[in-house]
Parts: C-alpha cells; structure tokens; sequence
C-alpha cells in the first residue's frame, strides 16, 4: 500500500521539570515511553526537540533582581545611565526593569515607537500619518507622546507599557526620563552610560554608540553573562532570554546546552540502534498578522543541536515541476517524471527557478517554529516535541 502519511508531530507530555533533574534522562524516558504507549518506531532522522524552559529549569538557571542590581552597579557604580529599546512585555522585561531601577540613581528609558523590535506596537503607524509624527527623524518627550496619541493599552494585554514601566521606576523612588526615539544616538544628547535592550540589532548599536562618544556601554547580553554570587548566569546571552519566574526572580536562557543534546542523541542510539536529531528550541521565528508581533523575543531560535540539523533545506516545488515541465504529463507519468527528478536533483538548487518558493531558512529556524507552534506557551504541558518524516520526500 502506498504510505499516505507525511510530516508527523507529536506533543509529548513530560513530568513537571525541577532544579536538579537529568533532563537528558527524563526527555530519553518520555520519548521511549511515548513510543511504547502509541505504538510507533523510533527512526533514523527523527526530531526530538526540547523547549529552552525546561532546560534551564533543570539547571537551575535562575536569577534575582537584587543580582541584576549588583551587576548594574558593578559596571555603573552611582552614575544615571540610559536604558534603550526595550521590548514591552510584562514576562520579558518587567522584571529585568526591576533590577536595573533598584540600585540606580536615575534611568533615561528610551523607547522605539510605533513598535518595539518584535512588533508589539505602541501606536499604529496609520495614527503618526494622521498626526504628521515621523518615527526615524522625530524625538518626542514624554508628554509631547501623549499630546499626539494619548494613552493607549496593548490590545492584547490591555497594558498601557508606558504607564506600567513608569510605574516600576516609581516602584523604586528614582528619577527618570522616558524619550521616544528609533536613533540609538538620540540617547547621548542624555547620557554617555547606556544599556542597550535590543535583541537581534544589539551588535550594531552598541557600536555605534560607542563611536560616537558614548562612556559605558552595554547590553543585556553583558549582564550576569558571569555568576554573582552564585545566580544563574548566561555566558553568550546573558539576560537575553530571559522571561519572569516571580516578581523578584527570572529564568535565563539555558546555556551548556551542546553536551545535553548529543548525550540524548546517544542515548536515544544506546536503546533503539536509531540515529536521531535533537534540538533545544526556544522562541520560534514567525509573524503574527493580527497582532503585528514578530514571536522572535529570544536571541536565537536553538541555542543547542545536533549536527545533522545544521543547514537549510534543498527542495524544489513541485507545483512549478507539475505547471512547468512536466505540464505536458498526467497521472503516473507525470508522478514518475517528478519522482525522478527530485531523486536526480542537486545538492544545491540556489538560485534555480524550480526551488522558488521554498522556504529559504534553516532548518533549525524552521523545527523551532514548528516545536514552538506545537508546544505553546500555556497549559498543554507538552514541552517535548517529537517529529517524524521531517526530512522525507515526495518519494520516500
């Protein structure tokens, strides 16, 4: 019987994750178990992903804000500094707000509008036409921003960002200043110390102010990339990555993560003589067209994978094969002329015609997103994701 079943992705229940377990233990066990439970084959060039959470949980990778607060002194001792494009979450940034207000003199908070990096909007860019606003060239106070646009709540979350990150500051009685600019260097007209908040774009930022006259300057990624004091740390990332554990508390980005995914590789070959991949993933990259919010609030999308992972796909399109050249052909010819060129096509098929339309991204970008589509980020308590026929084709 032909096999009529392609790509299969399964959500895979695990037990509640604790500092101190064997993660690489647990996530072999599920995977067996749920095998065994299902009734399906463990094969060569399955997917076994593992979101990012569960990991550092078992590393204990977490962090107060009395530790952030002791590295921001560290590196600003009494000066004010600034810090800039931030995103706007409560889960994201709140809490790392929290720690970089506790020990400071006082905070220049500079936010990008209409949006943040990752999409969540302050304004609707239809409102600063209407208002005559220029985003790239204009600088606006505080109260020349709510003089234009008012006070306005994030459609999802209800949250006026402005207004509760404001409140933080207050939280801690501390002087501030919130401006509103898309330039990085609009912040040394107030200060020369920043802290840089930007995710993707922070390498380039952080340049640029330093070229221009800019003091002390960090990112996130520079702070607790070193233990204090016993915290949890992040050596590549540091803060980047990080989402709320409590009000006082956050969880870091796991790190070290190399030796766990080929150690479930192995083992995962030990039990079943089955060579699989095995990723750790964290946000997936994709676009939320209702929202406007690009999901890409972690600095990668899988800080840790096994080799056979590492790429981007080589495919071709097959409606363009059926329109175009064999649009003469019907039926089993047509299936037969198709099977044979994929089984003869190249390694390579950059810039050819017949891979337009493919999805030009790598493989790990593209799992993620998958894995993270799957598992959510809620209560379904699936934070294994186990997929088969993944790298299959049309004549598999």
């Amino acid at each position: 019987m032909e096999r009529m079943v392609g790509t299969v992705v399964r959500g895979l229940r695990a037990p509640i994750i604790k500092e101190g377990d064997d993660i690489a233990r647990v996530v072999v066990d599920t995977v067996v178990q749920a095998a065994d439970n299902e009734g399906y084959n463990i094969q060569d060039k399955d997917i076994i992903t593992i979101t990012e959470s569960i990991v550092a949980r078992a590393q204990g990778n977490y962090a107060s804000i009395d530790s952030i607060a002791e590295d921001v002194v560290k590196k600003f001792g009494d000066d004010e500094f600034g810090v800039i494009f931030p995103i706007l979450s409560r889960n994201r940034f709140a809490v790392v707000l929290r720690g970089l207000a506790k020990e400071a003199k006082k905070i220049y908070l500079m936010l990008s509008y209409p949006a943040d990096e990752v999409g969540n909007h302050l304004v609707d860019m239809d409102v600063l036409d209407v208002k005559g606003v220029n985003p790239w060239t204009d600088v606006l106070t505080e109260k020349q921003f709510r003089d234009y646009f008012g006070y306005i709540k994030h459609p999802f979350t209800g949250v006026d960002y402005i207004e509760y990150y404001k409140s933080i500051m207050e939280e801690y009685n501390i002087d501030f200043e919130i401006i509103f600019s898309n330039n990085p260097l609009t912040i040394l007209n107030f200060t020369k110390n920043v802290i840089a908040c930007d995710i993707h774009t922070r390498f380039r930022t952080k340049g640029l102010l330093k070229k221009y006259g800019g003091q002390k300057i960090y990112g996130l990624d520079d702070i607790l990339n070193v233990p204090l004091d016993g915290s949890g740390y992040n050596q590549e990332y540091g803060l980047l990555g990080s989402n709320k554990s409590s009000e006082d508390r956050i969880k870091l980005f796991p790190r070290d993560g190399q030796p766990i995914v080929e150690k479930i590789q192995r083992e995962i070959k030990e039990i079943t003589g089955k060579t699989v991949e095995v990723m750790i993933y964290g946000d997936g990259a994709f676009k939320d067209p209702v929202g406007k919010i690009w999901e890409l609030a972690d600095p990668v999308v899988s800080p840790a994978y096994t080799k056979g992972l590492d790429g981007t796909p080589s495919e071709v399109k097959l409606k363009y094969l059926a329109d175009n050249d064999f649009g003469h052909l019907e039926g089993t010819e047509l299936k037969k002329a198709i099977s044979d060129y994929i089984r003869n096509k190249d390694d390579s098929l950059v810039g050819e015609m017949v891979s337009q339309g493919t999805t030009p991204r790598r493989l790990t970008d593209l799992i993620g997103s998958l894995s993270d589509l799957t598992s959510g980020s809620g209560d379904k308590g699936t934070p294994i994701i186990f997929i088969q026929g993944y790298f299959d084709s049309y004549i598999k």
